[in-house]
């Protein structure tokens, strides 16, 4: 016979993984860090904790029950943490707006929410009266500020609502499976498409990535002597989950607000920030603040949402940012893959710090063609215990997602000689030309190097003769560079073997920026309207 174990003791806890158990664990280990608010305050693990079971007895007094949707709207705030843990430990769903939608796509995205309480700033008070008007599902709003409260208050101020209150909501253990969070993930068609993610799945990330990180080498690692700033919208994929991080660690947290480049400086200078994460649109954004100041201490910042070019990596280490890639979409909470360099690693360490790099614990990665067979490069597919399960009411967008098993990231990509992911474009960029696929990120990061180019895009146009064409969009850096000076400079990677000469742009758009998204990428989409004005 088999080994056999008795049942459980009739008393033992059966430990379901809960938001409320990461809080719990800095508690527990008496951190001894500040909290520093976006209106200045400074506040204990401990004030934390209360704020948290105040704010639940609040929303429960507003008539928030399990299973309820608390929609927030605000700027990266002290009061958006207590949220992330606050809704889902009372078994509600929080929804976390995209603030920089359109109105119209907000109250889309509201309502298909089902939010029947909103928390919002002060900022965004005009579009709260306007969903409250549209959206009889509505039915309270409380006001949030970071200075005197707003002369409209809704149904209440937060902090005077918080303040009042005594009692702390006695939290339960429930169901680890059910849903903690939701928001929309945001394309460049169609309408905002609907990500939910469970207690358990939120928990496993956490663990899996906060592994990751303390795994990290020298001057790269996250450790719990850390100060830890978001830098990447917190209505946005959980601000890639880290917020959870750094609370189960305890470390010491800073929150901006809204995001104003010398604020942040400030605030890093004055706090000692030395850890933070965002697309690497703010990373030059960063770099420009900074002019031609070094920092005195280093500065690890985690970039990813798009590619993260080489040179933009070294220029952020000259100025004392130690920026490395990480990888992941709003469909997979967010994180993937971490770039990661070894001491012993032979070749160009900056060309692997920009890498998508190396899968992290619990995560299974392929590469396969459209029949889903192994191929060198193709679409990349992924297996992890977080990743979305479906996109809402969308059956057919998520039969998509999910086809033969596995998550489709619509993500073209290969390994390295290494094993690290190598994201090459979005299948949907790829310019394909002459029978060959030209790769719009390659494209970029090599325009880059150019001296008189501080920004570059590559976007493909229907042609009849070759199907597609390439046409570049560049940000000029001192005198602006001709089309005769790019095709100039790119022959050496053409003669190379680099890049095919079909590669070579037919036309050079030049631009005084490039247009983002609500998320901070660049909208390809945008750009190819342009072509046709242009």
């Amino acid at each position: 016979m088999g080994l056999r174990f008795a049942d459980p003791a009739a008393e033992a806890y059966r430990y379901p993984l809960l938001i409320r158990h990461l809080l719990q664990s800095a508690l527990d280990t008496r951190s001894g860090n500040a909290i520093v608010g976006s209106d200045g305050r400074r506040l204990g693990y401990v004030d934390l904790e209360r704020r948290i079971g105040r704010l639940a007895c609040v929303l429960s007094a507003s008539g928030v029950r399990p299973g309820d949707t608390v929609a927030v709207m605000d700027w990266d705030s002290h009061r958006y943490l207590e949220a992330y843990f606050a809704v889902p430990m009372m078994g509600a769903v929080l929804q976390t707006v995209n603030v920089r939608l359109s109105p119209e796509q907000i109250a889309y995205t509201v309502e298909d929410g089902g939010a029947r309480i909103l928390l919002c700033h002060a900022d965004f008070a005009p579009i709260a009266a306007e969903l409250r008007k549209r959206l009889p599902q509505i039915e309270r709003v409380l006001s949030m500020h970071d200075g005197d409260p707003a002369p409209d208050s809704g149904d209440g101020d937060y902090e005077t609502l918080l303040a009042d209150g005594e009692d702390l909501y006695p939290f339960e253990d429930f169901d680890e499976n059910a849903i903690a969070t939701t928001f929309h993930t945001t394309g460049t068609t169609g309408l905002p498409k609907a990500v939910a993610f469970s207690h358990r799945q939120i928990v496993l990330h956490t663990l899996a990535v906060a592994m990751t990180l303390l795994g990290q080498p020298d001057g790269e690692r996250l450790t719990r002597s850390d100060v830890y700033m978001p830098l990447t919208p917190m209505f946005h994929v959980h601000a890639w989950g880290m917020p959870y991080i750094a609370t189960l660690l305890g470390l010491k947290q800073v929150y901006p607000g809204r995001y104003i480049p010398d604020r942040l400086l400030m605030l890093r200078d004055r706090e000692s920030v030395t850890f933070s994460h965002g697309v690497p649109t703010l990373v030059q954004m960063l770099i420009g603040a900074l002019g031609d100041r070094t920092l005195d201490a280093d500065w690890k910042i985690i970039a990813g949402g798009s590619a993260f070019p080489v040179t933009l990596r070294d220029a952020a280490r000259e100025r004392g940012i130690r920026a490395y890639a990480g990888y992941g979409m709003s469909e997979t909470a967010p994180v993937i893959s971490v770039a990661r360099r070894n001491e012993d690693d032979a070749g160009d360490a900056a060309a692997l710090s920009c890498l998508a790099g190396k899968p992290v614990p619990l995560v299974q990665v392929r590469i396969v063609d459209d029949s889903l067979h192994d191929a060198a490069e193709g679409e990349l597919v992924v297996r992890a215990p977080w990743l979305t399960m479906n996109y809402g009411t969308d059956h057919g967008a998520s039969d998509g997602l999910w086809r033969g098993g596995w998550l489709h990231t619509q993500d073209v990509a290969r390994f390295s000689a290494r094993g690290d992911i190598v994201i090459r474009d979005r299948l949907k960029d790829v310019i394909k030309t002459g029978g060959e696929w030209v790769c719009s990120t390659q494209m970029e990061e090599l325009v880059l190097r150019h001296p008189y180019v501080a920004m570059a895009s590559f976007v493909g146009v229907p042609d009849p003769r070759w199907g597609e064409r390439p046409v570049a969009f560049v940000v000029p850096r001192g005198e602006p560079p001709t089309i005769e000076d790019i095709h100039v400079f790119l022959a050496a990677f053409v003669a190379d073997g680099q890049i095919s000469r079909y590669a070579l742009p037919d036309r050079l758009i030049l631009v005084d920026e490039l247009p983002r998204t609500s998320v901070g990428k660049i909208d390809k989409k945008a750009l190819r309207g342009m072509v046709g004005a242009a």
